[in-house]
């Protein structure tokens, strides 16, 4: 083992002469003998040359698993490693398949764990191998033997079935797995994703692969093995099946050289799955219920269903698959995430119903809405905590297992209700009339009893008014989602969803599913449920009630929606008399006043809501019909912390930037100076405040939250300022009076970062001259005034931190200032709105000190902290590029060993440059090269290379990337272009290399252009 261990080490050396990798086997031996010389070892007549393997024919059923294990990947890495090298390296194949031929069951699954080790290992990129070579590697190996393993895998199932140990029983399988997850064209899929991937299978697969033999074999595996091999089954079965028709990872369709083949296999795997549908064999396993759901979900991927309604026995098949999906959705707490591939399956079914052709029924009609009404049901039960898991424990299936209870609420999770929700809403449009009426039906009785509720003196149950806020929260959340597919699917629903009577439309049935949650936003603050914002439940119910506003404006407010949308209004005025988008807006944002004056202390709820104001605000149609709204008029001007308690929150201080942005874009639309001056005054109050106040009281909580507080009020309003006059009316009422009192903070609270963070944020977006916004006349000395008083901050600030200590959080106490004051400095050096050479003209000191503070600052932080923090490090090399390219002079004019510190510093950053920004830089040449008419070429190959070199990985997968973006059928094809891309490429940048890349690069781009 240590001996192994070692050489394997050594194997990986690419510096290693040919001579020297071909006796590595022997050098073993000898070592081995060494450890032991008691050791005989008796030589077999296979394999003559390769000690390690007649050393595992010779001892491996003796030997413990770990010690063939670590012997098998030391055959696998001399074998990868010197492919090319000499033909010797490539009979490890023949020499692996000898142990099957042996009489030794043990010595069957050595040869099959080697096949299994070379598989792997050839698959995988190795960082002491170049990518290219590896690449090259794999696909000759792929080629020669890759096939002939995958038959030797199905051969071995067929054989063992149930006679194999069962510590052995899955080797067959991952072997099987692996040559069928193999990496074909340089594409690797990552599995963690739902995205649709593709593998070019070979076509010399096709016939093995379209034998329906081969598939069963999994499946025969399946049955008469126990639960740990049934998941590897499931796992093949997903390949084969998925791989056949184009689910993650597979084959494209014209896999298949005629239609008979096409339906011939799938009526195969239908056949299987509904042999499992109605046995629920392996089932009760979670791992096992999981995959199979996961197959039923790639279905539709790319069969039409005419194609599935043709088989035989269609009819069958899709009502167990009915049947099995609404017995799913009763188990909620026990296939939560299961669920999730069944809806897939079923939206994807609905939306195909359009495009069926001939006679042939869907049988959908029927099964669609009772899958609905199972996944409504499942949720209204959810709340209650009811676990349904005794309906799914029928004769047909046992008992599963459920190891925690304790499971998340989806209602507190945005990303969980989505992964839910995403595919019900095509389920309930496809029978939208039959569906809504169900949902109206579960609606109403809560909506009475909540409205009862609210009339009561006393809260009586609270659990039970829990359970209602809570069911009502998932009704909504189900109506926010059907109303949020419209806007995907637009006028197009009729045509997709045609099963609604006449004179009925769409429309008028998203006003009744409407209607009711408008009726509840009247309710949910009256009596009784006004004293109960503490509440999570009905926190849950006004989050919920805050997406469907989302969804609700996207479709129906504005001045287009209101020419398109006259019925739904028209109903609305029928049934709440809101008939027009601007009596609705006003109810949108009362609903909003409430939520900011009620909720103090709910972070969530409070950003869910200043989340929607922003959106309605954003808009410049919805942003003028606010201003005319009388709620929105008394928002503006009473901002203060009496009428909207959060703002008096610590907890919520994060949530006033955004506040103030909202109300400073609003107040800004009309550009009116006496609107701004009214509007400012509370914020003028705090500060006149503050100015009072003693530098003794000034040190106390009160003060320092006041301030902290107010630099984020108006950092929200910085950021509102679009415009030359918008930035200007901030600007007079900040200077010169209101100044003196951030250098006195910076002063006196240099050790508080809570203060002195978003006193320089402030100031990072107050010098910011985006949209041109600082530009003052030519008469003014506005530019150099501000520059000045931000010399003020940052030498006050810079000053006072370089003498403070070291504390256990240096990022918080010092870096994270130091990294935003540089900020601050490069977007005032590089505004265009200051004349430096004022400074030096009239011996102001500002643009010096500056400099100076500036630059010691970056050098009182080690080098190594600079690389290690990303901000920082953004910060510091910003600030560097503007020095070098604005103030060069200063630059020149520093001593020796600080120019050589900043020098070695950039030559660092260079070598331990952001993944991130490299990637992005090669994705950017790589797109110039190929989708642009780029006359550079030689110029653009020179970073290309460059590039490459530095990170190999990261042209792989930039590589996989570009394949993935194109179609299916041109995939192999460019594959080979890239390989041809770096052919006799060498790992340097010397001239001849270069140059050769550069003929190799105007090649691929002329070959990846052809159609």
């Amino acid at each position: 083992m240590l001996a192994s261990s070692s050489l394997l080490k050594q194997v990986s050396d690419r510096s290693l002469s040919l001579q020297l990798r071909l006796d590595i086997p022997e050098i073993y031996y000898y070592a081995v003998s060494f450890l032991s010389a008691n050791l005989k070892l008796t030589f077999c007549n296979m394999c003559e040359g390769n000690y390690v393997i007649n050393y595992l024919a010779a001892r491996g059923p003796k030997l413990q698993n770990f010690v063939i294990v670590s012997l098998i990947q030391l055959v696998c890495r001399i074998t990868k490693f010197g492919w090319f090298d000499d033909d010797r390296f490539r009979e490890t194949v023949k020499e692996a398949t000898d142990f099957l031929s042996l009489a030794s069951q043990d010595h069957y699954f050595i040869g099959l764990k080697i096949l299994n080790s070379l598989v792997m290992e050839m698959n995988q990129a190795n960082t002491a191998m170049p990518m290219t070579l590896h690449r090259k590697t794999a696909s000759s190996f792929k080629d020669q033997f890759l096939l002939q393993i995958f038959q030797i895998s199905l051969t071995s199932l067929n054989q063992l079935k149930s006679e194999a140990p069962d510590d052995f029983r899955h080797v067959p399988l991952d072997l099987a797995l692996k040559c069928l997850s193999f990496d074909f064209v340089g594409s690797p899929v990552d599995e963690s994703s739902e995205e649709f991937g593709t593998v070019q299978l070979p076509a010399s697969w096709r016939p093995l692969l379209q034998d329906p033999s081969t598939v069963q074999i999994f499946f025969d595996y399946y049955k008469v093995n126990d639960i740990r091999v049934s998941k590897e089954c499931w796992n093949n079965i997903f390949i084969v099946g998925a791989g056949m028709f184009g689910a993650p990872c597979f084959c494209q369709a014209q896999f298949f050289t005629d239609d008979p083949a096409r339906s011939q296999f799938l009526s195969h795997l239908m056949s299987g799955t509904k042999e499992i549908l109605l046995t629920g064999q392996g089932l009760a396993d979670h791992d096992n219920y999981h995959e199979f759901c996961r197959l039923l979900g790639r279905f539709k991927v790319n069969y039409q269903l005419s194609e599935l309604a043709s088989v035989e026995f269609y009819g069958e098949w899709i009502g167990l698959v009915a049947e099995f999906t609404t017995r799913s959705l009763l188990s909620w707490q026990w296939a939560s995430n299961s669920v999730y591939y069944l809806l897939s399956l079923w939206s994807r079914l609905v939306t195909s119903v359009p495009y069926l052709k001939g006679e042939t029924p869907s049988l959908l009609d029927d099964t669609v809405p009772k899958i609905t009404e199972g996944f409504i049901t499942s949720r209204i039960n959810s709340v209650q905590g009811f676990s349904p898991l005794l309906l799914f424990v029928v004769s047909t299936y046992p008992r599963p297992s459920l190891a925690d209870n304790s499971l998340e609420n989806p209602l507190d999770s945005v990303e969980v209700l989505q992964d839910q929700l995403e595919f019900l809403p095509y389920l309930c449009r496809f029978k939208y009339q039959s569906s809504s009426l169900y949902i109206i039906n579960i609606m109403e009785p809560l909506l009475q009893a909540y409205t009862e509720r609210s009339r009561l003196p006393a809260p009586g149950d609270a659990d039970e008014l829990s359970v209602i806020e809570g069911q009502i929260a998932w009704m909504v959340h189900i109506i926010a989602a059907i109303l949020k597919i419209r806007q995907t699917v637009g006028c197009r629903c009729a045509a997709y969803f045609p099963y609604i009577d006449p004179g009925i439309t769409e429309e008028l049935i998203d006003a009744e599913l409407s209607a009711r949650v408008l009726q509840l936003i009247s309710i949910a603050d009256t009596g009784l449920h006004a004293q109960r914002y503490q509440e999570l439940s009905k926190q849950r119910l006004d989050r919920a009630i805050l997406i469907f506003v989302q969804n609700f404006r996207r479709s129906y407010v504005g001045d287009q929606a209101m020419h398109s949308s006259k019925q739904l209004y028209a109903r609305l005025s029928e049934l709440l008399g809101l008939n027009d988008h601007l009596v609705l807006l006003n109810v949108i944002v009362g609903k909003i006043a409430t939520n900011l004056k009620c909720y103090a202390e709910c972070e969530d709820v409070i950003d869910h809501t200043l989340s929607l104001f922003l959106e309605l605000a954003s808009g410049y149609m919805t942003g003028k019909l606010l201003l005319k709204l009388e709620s929105v008029k008394f928002i503006i001007a009473n901002h203060s912390q009496e009428n909207f308690p959060f703002l008096a929150e610590y907890s919520c201080s994060r949530s006033r930037t955004t506040f103030y942005y909202i109300l400073g874009s609003l107040v800004f639309m009309e550009e009116s100076p006496v609107k701004f001056r009214t509007f400012m005054e509370p914020l003028q109050r705090v500060s006149l405040t503050l100015e009072a106040t003693a530098d003794a009281a000034f040190r106390t909580d009160v003060a320092k939250r006041a301030f902290i507080g107010w630099m984020r009020d108006l950092r929200g309003i910085a950021m509102a300022t679009n415009s030359r006059r918008t930035y200007g009316l901030l600007f007079d009422w900040l200077y010169p009076s209101r100044m003196q009192l951030l250098l006195r903070a910076i002063s006196l609270w240099t050790d508080e970062p809570e203060v002195t963070t978003p006193l320089l944020k402030f100031m990072c977006e107050f010098v910011l001259n985006k949209a041109q916004r600082l530009t003052f006349d030519s008469s003014s000395p506005n530019g150099i005034l501000l520059f000045r008083e931000v010399s003020k901050i940052i030498v006050a600030y810079g000053s006072r931190i370089l003498l403070l200590p070291n504390g256990t959080d240096i990022y918080g106490s010092k870096y994270k200032g130091i990294w935003i004051s540089l900020t601050v400095l490069s977007r005032a050096l590089c505004g265009n709105y200051v004349n430096f050479g004022v400074f030096e003209l009239y011996g102001d000191r500002a643009l010096a000190d500056a400099l100076d503070i500036s630059l010691k600052m970056t050098l009182s932080i080690p080098l190594s902290d600079i690389l290690a923090f990303r901000k920082l490090s953004k910060a510091y090399f910003g600030y560097m590029e503007v020095l070098f390219n604005n103030h060069i002079r200063f630059v020149l004019n520093l001593d020796t060993n600080t120019f050589v510190h900043i020098v070695s510093s950039l030559e660092s950053g260079l070598k331990g440059l952001d993944t991130a920004i490299s990637t992005q830089i090669l994705k950017t040449l790589f797109e110039i090269i190929l989708f642009e008419d780029a006359g550079n070429q030689w110029s653009l190959s020179r970073p290309i290379l460059s590039l490459i070199m530095t990170s190999e990985q990261m042209f792989s997968d930039l590589r996989a990337h570009i394949l993935a973006s194109q179609p299916v059928d041109q995939q192999q094809r460019l594959s080979q272009c890239f390989d041809k891309l770096m052919a006799d490429v060498n790992r340097n940048l010397e001239p001849k290399n270069r140059d050769r890349f550069t003929q190799n690069l105007t090649a691929f781009r002329h070959d990846f252009r052809l159609k």
